[in-house]
C-alpha cells in the first residue's frame, strides 16, 4: 500500500513562515509600487547583458518562463510548494511507510513538529534571499513550463538601505545573477528533469537509511573529525593547496550510487552558482556604474556577518552553498580564460558534459575530457576576439 502521509504539512509551514518573516522595511506613498516597477525593469534589462556575456542563444527567447516580484510571504509559500513537489516521493518510500505505521497521535505530533521547524527555516531564509529561479513552477501550481524567477522586493530594499547603494544599479546587479540561472535552464532544457531525478533518488535513499540514523551520524562524525585532523596535519607540512574535506558523514550513510548522485548534485550546483557569479563579475561601469562600490560593500558585509546568522547559515548548510559559489566560479573562469566562452558553453549539451565534483576542483580535467586538444586556429579570448 502506498503511503499518502507527508512528514510536513506544507501549507502550515508556509503560513508560519509568512507570520514569522515580517513585512520588511517600511515605504512611503508610492515608494513600494515604484520599487516593484524598477525591479521588474531591471530583470528585463539584465537578459540582454546575460546574453552578451554568456553568448547563450537561449537568452533571446524566455517566453515560456516568467518574472515575479514577491514579498517574503510569497517567497515562503512558493518554496513550500516547491519542496512539496520535490519531496513527494518520500510518501512512497520507506520513510513514508514508517509514517504510515504511526498511530494518529504520533503522526500528528511528528507532522506538527516538522511543519513548525520548516516554517521557521523558511521564515529565516525569506528575509535573506534576494532572488531565486524555480524551474519546477509548472509541477506544483500549474505555473509556466519554463519556470519562474522571483525577486524578493523587501530584501533588496533593505540591503540597499543598509549598504547605502544606488538602488537602480544594485537591482540590475542582483538580476544579472538570477537571470543567468533562468538562461542556464533554457539553454539546457534537459537539466530540470536530470536534477529532479537525482534529488528524488537521494530523497528515497535517505528514507531507506533513516533507521538508526543517530548512531550512524555519531560514528561518521568521529571518523570525519579524524580525517579533518589528518588534513590539517598535512597542510602544516606543505604549502600545496588541499581541497576542502568532503562531507564524509553524509557519504557513509549512502550507498555507492547515492554517494555518486550526491557528488554530482554538488558539482552541478557549484557550476550553476559559479557561472552566475562569473556573469556578475563581467559587468563593468558601462552596465552598472557603481559596480565597484557594490562589490566592495557586499563583500565587506559578508565578512562581518553577525555571529548568530553565521551559526544559522552553518546549521542550514548555507556555508556549503557559499563554497559552491567560490569553487564553481574558479572552475568556470579557468575554462573561459583557457578556451573562451563559446567552448565553455559545451557544458550545457548533455548530462555527459556536466562536470564531476573532481573536475570542479581541477577544471583542466573537464577540458581534457570534453573539449580535447586545443584548436589550431587559437583559443580562449584571442580566438573570440579574432572572430569578432
Amino acid at each position: 500500500m502506498t503511503s499518502h502521509r507527508s512528514p510536513i504539512k506544507w501549507k502550515t509551514a508556509a503560513k508560519i513562515a509568512g507570520a514569522l518573516a515580517g513585512a520588511g522595511p517600511k515605504m512611503k506613498g508610492n515608494e513600494a509600487a515604484e520599487a516593484v516597477a524598477s525591479m521588474r525593469a531591471a530583470a528585463e534589462a539584465s537578459v540582454e547583458h546575460v546574453y552578451n556575456i554568456t553568448r547563450l542563444e537561449a537568452a533571446k527567447d524566455l517566453r515560456d518562463s516568467e518574472v515575479l516580484i514577491v514579498d517574503r510571504a510569497g517567497w515562503g509559500k512558493a518554496n513550500a510548494q516547491s519542496f512539496d513537489t520535490i519531496l513527494k516521493p518520500v510518501a512512497g518510500s520507506v520513510m513514508g511507510q514508517k509514517l504510515e505505521a504511526m498511530n494518529t497521535r504520533e503522526f500528528a505530533i511528528a507532522q506538527y513538529t516538522g511543519s513548525v521547524e520548516m516554517g521557521a527555516i523558511l521564515a529565516f531564509l525569506s528575509s535573506k534571499v534576494l532572488g531565486q529561479y524555480d524551474p519546477y513552477a509548472a509541477l506544483h501550481d500549474g505555473g509556466p513550463a519554463g519556470g519562474r524567477l522571483m525577486i524578493v522586493a523587501p530584501n533588496l530594499v533593505a540591503m540597499e538601505r543598509e549598504l547605502n547603494l544606488d538602488p537602480e544599479d544594485f537591482r540590475l546587479w542582483v538580476c544579472l545573477h538570477e537571470q543567468t540561472h533562468r538562461v542556464q535552464f533554457a539553454a539546457a532544457p534537459w537539466l530540470k528533469d536530470y536534477m529532479l531525478d537525482q534529488v528524488r533518488a537521494l530523497t528515497n535513499e535517505m528514507g531507506e537509511v533513516s533507521d538508526n540514523l543517530l548512531n550512524r551520524l555519531v560514528v561518521s562524525s568521529k571518523e570525519t573529525r579524524a580525517e579533518e585532523a589528518a588534513v590539517t596535519r598535512a597542510k602544516k607540512k606543505t604549502l600545496a593547496p588541499h581541497p576542502a574535506t568532503p562531507n564524509r558523514a553524509m557519504d557513509r550513510m549512502l550507498s555507492a550510487d547515492g554517494r555518486k548522485r550526491l557528488s554530482q548534485v554538488t558539482a552541478v550546483m557549484s557550476l550553476l552558482e559559479g557561472h552566475a557569479n562569473v556573469v556578475m563579475d563581467n559587468v563593468d561601469r558601462t552596465i552598472v556604474p557603481t559596480v565597484k562600490t557594490i562589490r566592495q560593500r557586499f563583500e565587506r558585509r559578508s565578512s562581518v556577518q553577525k555571529i548568530l546568522t553565521k551559526i544559522i547559515y552553518k546549521a542550514l548548510g548555507m556555508d556549503a552553498k557559499k563554497r559552491q559559489y567560490r569553487d564553481g566560479q574558479k572552475f568556470v573562469q579557468f575554462i573561459v580564460d583557457a578556451r573562451g566562452m563559446d567552448a565553455f558553453n559545451r557544458i550545457w549539451t548533455s548530462p555527459n558534459t556536466l562536470p564531476t565534483e573532481t573536475e570542479i576542483h581541477n577544471p583542466q580535467l573537464w577540458i581534457d575530457r570534453v573539449l580535447g586538444a586545443e584548436p589550431q586556429q587559437g583559443s580562449g579570448k584571442a580566438a573570440e576576439k579574432s572572430g569578432e
